[in-house]
């Protein structure tokens, strides 16, 4: 069984990318929306939440933890990963990987305030590709956007405008630096054009956990939604959010 973690809706974006690369495998998937939006809070305080989400899906007997919130493994790279028995995938470094093997010279990175802030993204993509130039963008007003289900319309695109106007122009590629703004991914395409590769990390994740797995995966292709939050609100936006 393989267990998912984020703040809120945006891991559901990981999810589906897990699912596509194993659709049989067996995975809950925890949203502590009871805490959302992580990006406004400190360090100590999404330490103290990584380590009780971690300890909740260790102790479903779960194989991997597949992180599905940048915003916590921005912390852990800083900080630590707390002990956990399961292995941890790391979406940061997840990341990385995808833009090494796209071989691009300069890449923006878009994310939570705490992400950004923490500089996660920069020191792993650097320490991977060298030479390459780290823009790092913070766009605090995303996520609340998502998690509302206002994805469409001119309020997120004049909201991902903003956040684009922060941008050189001169970028390779963009990075989805937190996994609520696929969502968004055609009103960055607007706002960016057509010359700049979109990034999200789901994918390599999702790529990473098959490959950790391997014959471990094969299940019976069942998906449990759990919160912190409101349940019953929970599984009614799971179910328009996919």
């Amino acid at each position: 069984m393989i267990g998912l973690f984020d703040s809120g809706l945006g891991g559901l974006t990981v999810l589906a990318r897990v699912r596509e690369r194993m659709p049989s495998a067996d995975i809950v998937f925890f949203a502590d929306q009871a805490n959302v939006p992580y990006g406004d809070r400190t360090h100590a305080e999404l330490l103290e939440l990584l380590q009780a989400n971690l300890a909740r899906l260790d102790a479903r007997g779960v194989d991997a933890i597949v992180m599905a919130c940048n915003t916590s493994c921005a912390v852990a790279e800083r900080y630590g990963w707390p002990k956990t028995r399961a292995p941890v995938v790391d979406l940061i470094e997840s990341a990385a990987i995808a833009v090494d093997r796209g071989g691009f010279a300069r890449v923006g990175i878009v994310a939570t305030a705490a992400t950004v802030g923490a500089g996660s993204y920069g020191r792993t993509i650097r320490a991977r590709v060298g030479g390459i130039d780290v823009v790092e963008v913070p766009a605090p007003a995303l996520v609340p956007l998502v998690e509302a289900g206002a994805t469409e319309g001119q309020r997120p695109r004049a909201a991902v405008a903003e956040v684009c106007g922060h941008l050189p122009l001169d970028l390779d590629a963009l990075v989805f630096g937190c996994t609520h703004y696929p969502v968004l991914e055609s009103h960055f395409r607007a706002a960016l054009g057509d010359g700049i590769a979109l990034i999200d990390p789901a994918f390599m994740q999702a790529e990473r956990t098959a490959e950790l797995l391997g014959s471990r995966a094969q299940g019976s292709g069942s998906t449990e939604y759990t919160t912190s939050g409101d349940e019953v609100a929970f599984l009614a936006n799971v179910a328009r959010f996919l």
